[in-house]
């Protein structure tokens, strides 16, 4: 009896064995293949896919002040600005947008070119008109006994051309000094949203580190450009006229000493700015990727039954709100460039005709019109520069303040 036991106790060992995992597979095998689509996809992708809730939080920002801007620029240069099929410039630029086409960009940009050319024709008309007279007033000065009529003559015609470089000057300075500050509001606009949107991301130390720093730095950089560099560049053309003028007063030295001390500003500005800005960005996004990595760890693994959900549902919001955040980023980038681009592109015009008008008219003679010419373009080239560099350190800056957010998030 307990030999007949034992024999039907080894069979059903035996069957629970081996044909419960057969059963078990055969069930796993009937049922539908799981999508991985879903179970692969981060948390950026679903952000991706939920464009209502990238538009959802762009609705809710306060993107009025650095959007108008945008307005303004389309109300200046509207026909060489591309055509946006939203009103907003940053919900173009969300993922699904229409985005902006590059060769439209560069056809308004090229027609603007051409359209400036055409508008200051006149002028290297009138140079070119001036400073034939100058060279032939110049060159029969010897022949008159009294030479009172030729020298007034030519004094007439010189002091007329330099009221007109004169106007130059200034027309491209305020339109320099204006892009300079509308640049600095911009970034005073735009640097608060994208920190907030920063802080939104988990960045407590960047946002902490960007907000006093950037700000302080936009502030020193655009008002000592403004205030100083370009004063000392205008003041530096002026001397350069009056030594091309007369022969007896030569100031040509102190010009140069000028021109030196406002390049070398512009690149100590330039070099301050960028190291600060490069350096606490890094520094700030390391401690902050660990920061976040950390916090992530602990709540999907010590939080009981939710910590897991929760961190997941966290990384799907923190993914749309970068979105929104590198949208308003590149929408701030690309206003700040066409803010700078146009007035640009009007003092290269302006560069590129006093240059040329000295150049054509060498041959006829050596004239000190012609060096003056010269000079005005150099003195031009000069305030060009320093707009584009501060351009180009608030481009940057914005630069910084976008990869610091999305390098945080790939080291979560």
């Amino acid at each position: 009896m307990s030999s007949g036991i034992q024999r039907c106790m080894l069979w059903t060992i035996l069957f629970l064995s081996v044909g419960m995992p057969l059963a078990f597979s055969a069930a796993e095998a009937e049922e539908p293949p799981v999508s991985t689509a879903l179970v692969s996809e981060s948390p950026l992708d679903e952000a991706l896919l939920d464009e209502a809730l990238l538009k959802e939080q762009l609705e809710v920002l306060p993107t009025d002040k650095v959007e108008a801007f945008w307005k303004q620029l389309q109300e200046e240069y509207g026909g060489f600005l591309p055509y946006l099929e939203t009103p907003s410039l940053a919900e173009q630029l969300l993922p699904g947008g229409e985005g902006l086409n590059i060769q439209s960009v560069l056809q308004g940009l090229m027609a603007y070119f051409f359209h400036e050319v055409r508008q200051n024709a006149h002028l290297l008309g009138m140079l070119v008109v001036l400073t034939v007279f100058a060279m032939i007033l110049g060159s029969i000065q010897s022949s008159f006994e009294q030479q009172t009529v030729a020298t007034v003559a030519y004094a007439i015609v010189f002091l007329t051309l330099m009221v007109i470089v004169i106007n130059s000057f200034r027309l491209a300075m305020d339109l320099a000094s204006t892009t300079i500050s509308n640049m600095v509001n911009l970034m005073l606009a735009l640097i608060p949203l994208l920190l907030s949107l920063l802080l939104s991301l988990g960045n407590m130390v960047s946002a902490s580190v960007f907000h006093p720093l950037i700000l302080f730095m936009v502030h020193v950089v655009g008002n000592t450009i403004a205030t100083i560099v370009l004063p000392l560049i205008f003041l530096a053309g002026v001397m350069n006229m009056v030594s091309s003028f007369t022969g007896r007063y030569q100031v040509s030295q102190l010009a140069e000493l000028l021109n030196k001390l406002s390049l070398g500003a512009l690149g100590v500005l330039t070099t301050l700015f960028l190291s600060v800005i490069s350096l606490q960005g890094l520094t700030a996004t390391v401690a902050d990727g660990v920061t976040l990595r950390t916090a992530k760890f602990l709540a999907g693994n010590f939080v009981p039954v939710v910590g897991k959900l929760f961190a997941d549902a966290a990384d799907t919001v923190v993914a749309a709100s970068l979105l929104v955040k590198n949208a308003i980023g590149m929408a701030g980038v690309l206003t700040l460039l066409f803010i700078c681009v146009f007035p640009a592109i009007k003092i290269l015009i302006l560069s590129l005709i006093y240059t040329f008008a000295g150049a054509v008219m060498q041959p006829l003679g050596d004239s000190p019109v012609t060096t003056c010419l010269s000079l005005v373009g150099r003195s031009l080239v000069f305030m060009f520069a320093a707009m584009a560099m501060v351009a180009l350190m608030f481009f940057l800056a914005i630069t910084v303040v976008i990869v610091a957010g999305n390098v945080t998030l790939m080291m979560r």
